[in-house]
């Protein structure tokens, strides 16, 4: 009889024997050996219960990531124009944000849309999880989410945004030598390019090397260095443990417990009452409403969908298209100018993602791969 066979269910043997029982206890050893395929796309991925959620497929990964990293461009181009006064409502610009209650209101915001959403949609019994898995989440929300926030911020302050985006778009050199190092893919020559070109890529995106040649001085701080490296380990981190997390339950309950993990670490570096003392009125919070659910609850939701598709090496590095969108859309609504440099690392970000996504041929496919059981 097949493994095919056994697996659907087409078995002689009675469900509760001895070697019935055997060879589910041998399936869930061997679905539990790795969290995922080795240098290879997902072959499916399966809740927490052991349903089939369906056949993972990479265009489709590339599609989610490329549409947050939309989003987080949509996001970043409003930034931009509500930190500089540019944004108008109701025939009035809006006045400026600080950019750490800009952060802290993004995620507590998107909390208190899907928490309810959530618990009235499908019940608390199927959002709650495990206490392994859900102290999992909360270092996903704080060492991930808002701990890479919150250092980009710093670094922002410290030095400048150009260079505070450059350093955390070095993450996928960090997770892909976490992969690597973990034993969880090969480094392979393709790999290796394709990170290259998308940190290069970043580098001419933000234009720091054109303000060089201009004679523009770049703002080196040593706590501000620090900060953006941290903030793109974290970056690395969430890529990473997202993935691993995902491959067990849906992006919705991930997606929930990650964000009160973040808000709950926003209310100790920002507490309300200091939010309070900002005084912003009615427009300043439509706006931060609006700009919580483009940055975060979509976004994010993209991502992870993403993630169920994608390993971190790949995801990380279409993500780069971020900065790409910003740029662009700046570029059309706020009248910055794109010069050739820029597009010139426009096409290194694109050159990267196609060939990170392209098969290494030296690499066999595993025969088998068979889901998570539970």
């Amino acid at each position: 009889m097949t493994l095919a066979a056994l697996w659907c269910g087409d078995s002689s043997l009675p469900r509760r024997s001895l070697a019935y029982r055997d060879f589910r206890a041998r399936l869930r050893r061997r679905a539990n050996a790795s969290s995922y395929p080795r240098d290879h796309a997902i072959k499916g991925y399966s809740d927490v219960n052991g349903r089939h959620q369906g056949r993972a497929h990479p265009l489709r990964g590339y599609f989610f990531i490329g549409s947050a990293a939309f989003f987080w461009g949509v996001s970043a181009a409003l930034g931009r124009a509500v930190f500089t006064g540019r944004l108008a409502l109701a025939s009035a610009a809006i006045k400026p944000i600080d950019p750490l209650i800009l952060s802290q209101t993004r995620t507590t915001f998107s909390l208190l849309v899907l928490l309810p959403f959530l618990v009235i949609w499908r019940g608390w019994q199927h959002i709650k999880l495990p206490a392994r898995d859900l102290g999992y989440c909360v270092l996903l929300g704080t060492l991930g989410v808002a701990v890479s926030n919150y250092f980009y911020y710093v670094a922002i302050q410290r030095t400048n945004v150009a260079l505070a985006i450059i350093l955390q778009y070095t993450a996928p050199v960090w997770v892909l030598f976490y992969v690597v190092a973990m034993g969880q893919q090969k480094l392979t020559l393709q790999k290796v390019v394709a990170v290259a070109l998308a940190v290069t890529g970043i580098v001419l995106v933000i234009g720091i090397i054109g303000n060089v040649t201009r004679g523009q001085a770049v703002r080196l701080d040593a706590y501000g260095l620090l900060a953006a490296v941290i903030a793109s380990f974290s970056f690395a981190f969430y890529n990473v443990a997202g993935h691993k997390i995902l491959a067990r339950y849906d992006r919705w309950r991930v997606l929930l417990w990650t964000l009160a993990a973040a808000a709950v670490f926003w209310l100790f570096v920002n507490p309300p009452w200091k939010v309070a003392t900002a005084h912003y009125d009615s427009r300043q919070w439509l706006f931060l409403f609006v700009f919580s659910m483009i940055s975060v609850l979509g976004a994010f939701s993209l991502y992870f969908l993403g993630l169920q598709h994608l390993e971190p090496t790949r995801a990380v590095i279409a993500s780069c298209l971020e900065p790409v969108f910003s740029i662009l859309l700046a570029a059309l609504f706020l009248g910055e100018v794109l010069r050739p440099i820029q597009a010139l690392g426009i096409v290194f970000v694109l050159a990267a993602i196609v060939i990170v996504q392209r098969p290494d041929r030296k690499i066999a496919k595993p025969a088998l791969v068979i889901d998570p059981i539970e």
